[in-house]
């Protein structure tokens, strides 16, 4: 199975990926790592690991149609079989996401359906909930709503910060992402509704 890792940042779940995929973890080959900032570092874990790098920048293309062809032809050259957004930061269309549809998967920094959008450990964070944590979903249209794969959940405790409780979420997310991937590539996944059930 061939992946395709979408990345805007540091590339930290990125690298637990490349990381899993090495341990024999993820049984499967990431072929390609997308990218709409030119100067992440994603890029360059990327160029480390000797992976392919697909730079995409919105001002170089005339419109959002174009934009989103250009990209799924080159998924489609790579015979990509999953879609795996790790801080990609920018909004897939709709007309994108039905060409890879029920293959694509998101992580989002706190408990879904709670703290949607760019800000879930901040926002859980000064709500002052008492659990949060990530969760691994399916993609659809609507931003952070398709079904949920899987959640970890990990207690705030009273002496966290924004940082620390940042850092303890991104130490799971390395941990439950590749696990989620890895469900996909055995096709334990069975989307029912709103439910996804692990087999």
């Amino acid at each position: 199975m061939n992946i395709a890792v979408f990345c805007s940042g540091s590339g930290t779940n990125l690298q637990a990926i490349i990381d899993a995929e090495k341990r024999g973890h993820i049984k499967a080959v990431i072929k390609i790592v997308v990218s709409d900032v030119p100067d992440c570092y994603a890029l360059i874990r990327a160029k480390k690991a000797g992976i392919k790098i697909l730079l995409v920048e919105k001002g170089n293309f005339k419109s959002k149609d174009e934009f989103d062809r250009y990209i799924l032809d080159n998924l489609k050259n790579e015979k990509i079989d999953l879609i795996v957004l790790a801080g990609y930061m920018r909004l897939l269309t709709g007309a994108f996401i039905n060409e890879y549809k029920n293959k694509i998967l998101n992580i989002h920094p706190a408990l879904l359906p709670s703290f949607k959008g760019t800000h879930g450990i901040r926002d859980a964070f000064s709500y002052g909930v008492k659990v949060t944590g990530p969760t691994v979903h399916f993609v659809t249209e609507d931003m952070d709503a398709g079904p949920i794969v899987l959640q970890a959940p990990i207690m705030v405790r009273e002496d966290d910060t924004e940082s620390t409780l940042g850092e303890a979420i991104h130490a799971e997310e390395h941990k439950v992402y590749p696990r989620a991937i890895q469900l996909f590539i055995e096709g334990r996944l069975k989307i029912e509704g709103r439910k996804v059930k692990i087999i």
